[in-house]
């Protein structure tokens, strides 16, 4: 078996070249140097390779080795200008990489290697001040950049604007899945970006046509994969070469030796306010913030930990959750005020520890409030400020760099030793043998029953920053979609998605602040493909002998089949409950003009009556027919006569009050129950509302193109005075309405 160190000690990582192409005239204008193991053997795959790197802590020795293969192979093959050469470099070792010797190497190369390093969206959480640095150093270097994997982590966007990379990389996973609002929305921010700057857009995975018209829709310049050529040891010799076309050099940054409010522009106006203002201000700003969602920065000062107060961490505690990254920066707050939230604590020298600033940004939305403690020793509400509120992103920009490039880099995740460091729960390793040398029967057998059970098993430190993952068992790593050394050091989190309950998220939180068990029901992502499954999680402290929590275990199952089973379940109920009232609406209710049938009528009339006994008020039926509706039917068909049933109706319920019911009684027989009246004056309004039913239905209308002035004629009957049962008033109310109806009357017709 195949050590790292051995492959280290022996030069035996080399590189392979994959070719880059101009998607508009398909030359070869790059090759990216992919770094690969001792051939055939078992870390020949970069994933091999450099987990074994990891975990013998040689990491920063193989990412110099891979870099160094990768410069000495394109010098070896001729990949110089006019193309260019992608390189990467390892989040880990962002501060420690030794790209000085390598430019030596380019130096002395008999052509000009132009060189892109790629930094992976991994870094910009984990390490942003050593990042910032290193771009730095390679625009000093004269390389270029390139930010890669953008799109497969929602912070890549919010970190763009920040790096300037002068080249922004596609994941695969956008030309090759479905699009939808997720790809929409990296498709919107990195063109805006790409337009701003002029940064080329470089689409990966492309492996046949229909990913190409992906790419090509998506924006993309150039493009990268197995449709253009798979990586080989040497250049692509059937393709044309060209230059890359990248866009000017990004001038030098100076704002990590500035103050953000020393980077307001030269003759921007200043207010002044009391802190109390600046306070309000800073919480718009922030609810500004969880707007925005996962793809805005957020990043504050409050110049000493006293004013990180139990309100304020609340709210940062939110930002942390619903935002992709959030610092705050103080004299005294430490690297990790709340979980997950990122700091550094000042010095009392740094000229931001007199600054009380706010920045928010995100690839459509810049703010900054930049604000200058001008020394008053009043109440603390009250101290005056001098400040700016500017929404120019490249001011905004500046002052992030700035908060950014003080930030304490997140801690490594010694896994192994913070694991047997707490001696409440056995020591597994990462990846369970049957029985660990010198363990004991009992850890052994322990180790054996993670390995083998189908719940996925995750241990949790609580006394770390950000309460990193510090052992996953295999089952997990089945569930996740990802591999242990993938997800150790991190929090769960990054299971979570947009669509995941947010209440349900909260009542973790809370039970983990408390100290409790807590069961769960959450909405996850497996993979790098983000594949939703539902997690049934059972959470359980782990105390130690004071009784401080100092672990959780997480006990998790995927029930995603249980929980569309019963949404499906639910879903038919619900169309069995629609459909049911579908059919109690129709039992009641005329199909034609909508309006309540003689069944519901008389439901309703009948406890109109019943009320109106108990109250002493009185009730009016109003009995209203069509004339000569016959007439138009014959004439005009039977259409015509549904089209003017549908008007008239519409034109009775125009009169009545809002309590008042109109109902069809069948063909061309309506009913207007008026309840609630004054017994001494119904019978008067009842008329009266009679007269006003008449005239809104004689208003003219077309009707198969015929200009119609529809007469109706109403009968009237009030209970008690002319009955108390409905069957009584209706009769007496069709009497009277017969009894005023002409004998001849017609609708009258007109050209």
């Amino acid at each position: 078996m195949t050590t790292i160190d051995h492959v280290l000690s022996t030069g035996a990582v080399r590189s392979v070249y994959q070719p880059i192409v101009d998607l508009r005239s398909g030359a070869v204008v790059a090759y990216e140097a992919l770094a690969r193991g001792p051939r055939g053997g078992d870390l020949e795959r970069p994933d091999a390779l450099f987990a074994a790197a990891r975990a013998a802590d040689r990491l920063a020795d193989l990412d110099e080795a891979c870099r160094a293969a990768a410069f000495r192979g394109a010098v070896r093959h001729g990949l110089f200008a006019p193309q260019a050469l992608f390189v990467n470099v390892e989040p880990e070792v962002l501060d420690s990489a030794p790209l000085d010797d390598l430019l030596a190497i380019a130096q002395a190369a008999p052509g000009d290697l132009r060189v892109v390093l790629e930094i992976t969206e991994r870094a910009l959480a984990a390490r942003p001040a050593e990042l910032l640095r290193t771009v730095a150093r390679v625009r000093e270097l004269g390389w270029r950049v390139a930010l890669d994997d953008v799109g497969a982590d929602p912070l890549s966007l919010a970190f763009m604007p920040l790096l300037q990379p002068d080249v922004v990389k596609l994941d695969l996973r956008l030309v090759q899945r479905r699009p939808g609002p997720a790809v929409a929305q990296i498709m919107n921010a990195v063109n805006a970006y790409a337009e701003a700057t002029g940064a080329l857009v470089l689409a990966e995975g492309i492996e046949d046509e229909k990913h190409l018209v992906m790419a090509r829709a998506l924006g993309a310049r150039l493009g990268q994969g197995w449709l253009f050529g798979r990586p080989a040891d040497g250049p692509a010799p059937a393709l044309e070469a060209a230059e890359i076309a990248l866009p000017a050099t990004v001038p030098g940054d100076e704002a990590a030796s500035s103050s953000p409010f020393a980077l307001l522009p030269a003759g921007t106006e200043l207010r002044r306010a009391p802190k109390s203002l600046l306070i309000e201000v800073s919480k718009q700003l922030e609810r500004e913030a969880m707007r925005l969602g996962d793809t805005c920065v957020v990043a504050s000062t409050f110049q000493e930990a006293r004013h990180f107060t139990p309100a304020t961490a609340v709210r940062y505690r939110d930002l942390v959750d619903r935002t992709g990254f959030v610092c705050a920066l103080g004299e005294g707050l430490g690297d990790q005020p709340v979980p997950g939230l990122r700091g550094a604590d000042l010095d009392p020298r740094d000229p931001v520890r007199g600054e009380w600033d706010v920045v928010v940004l995100s690839p459509h939305f810049s703010a900054a409030l930049l604000a200058r403690d001008l020394g008053d020793t009043g109440p603390d509400a009250r101290r005056v400020f001098e400040y700016a509120l500017t929404y120019r992103r490249d001011t905004v920009v500046a002052a992030a760099r700035s908060f950014l490039s003080r930030v304490a880099p997140r801690a490594a995740a010694p896994v192994a030793a913070a694991v047997a460091e707490r001696p409440a729960v056995p020591a597994p390793a990462p990846a369970p043998a049957p029985a660990a040398v010198g363990a004991t029967t009992g850890e052994a057998l322990l180790q054996q029953a993670l390995a083998a059970t189908t719940s996925g098993v995750t241990i949790s430190d609580m006394t770390r920053p950000d309460q990193p993952l510090v052992y996953v068992n295999q089952a997990f790593e089945r569930l996740s979609g990802f591999r242990a050394e993938e997800v150790l050091g991190r929090n769960c989190r990054f299971l979570q998605g947009e669509d995941t309950d947010r209440a349900a998220v909260a009542a973790v939180r809370d039970a983990i602040a408390e100290g409790r068990e807590h069961r769960a029901l959450l909405l996850n992502h497996r993979g790098p493909q983000r594949e939703p499954w539902w997690n049934e999680v059972l959470l359980s402290p782990v105390r130690d002998a004071s009784g401080r929590v100092v672990q959780y275990i997480g006990v998790q199952d995927d029930v995603t089949d249980r929980v569309l089973a019963q949404r499906a379940l639910e879903q038919e109920q619900h169309r069995t409950r629609t459909y049911l009232e579908q059919l109690e609406d129709l039992a009641h209710h005329d199909p034609l003009t909508g309006l309540p049938n003689r069944r519901r009528v008389e439901e309703r009339a009948e406890a109109a009556l019943w009320d109106a006994r108990l109250s002493g008020s009185a009730v009016a039926l109003l009995f209203c027919d069509l004339d000569a509706f016959k007439a138009v039917n014959d004439e005009l068909g039977h259409a015509a006569g549904d089209e003017l049933l549908v008007a008239v109706a519409r034109r009775l319920r125009s009169v009545v009050r809002r309590g008042d019911l109109v109902a069809r009684l069948g063909g061309d027989e309506f009913l207007v129950v008026l309840p609630g009246l004054d017994p001494a004056g119904a019978a008067a309004h009842a008329e009266r509302v009679a007269a006003e039913l008449v005239r809104a239905a004689a208003e003219p209308l077309l009707v198969a193109g015929r200009r119609l002035s529809p007469a109706v004629t109403v009968g009237v009957a009030v209970g008690p005075a002319d009955g108390e049962g409905f069957g009584r008033l209706l009769h007496r109310a069709d009497q009277r309405m017969y009894a005023a109806k002409p004998a001849a009357r017609r609708v009258e017709a007109g050209g």
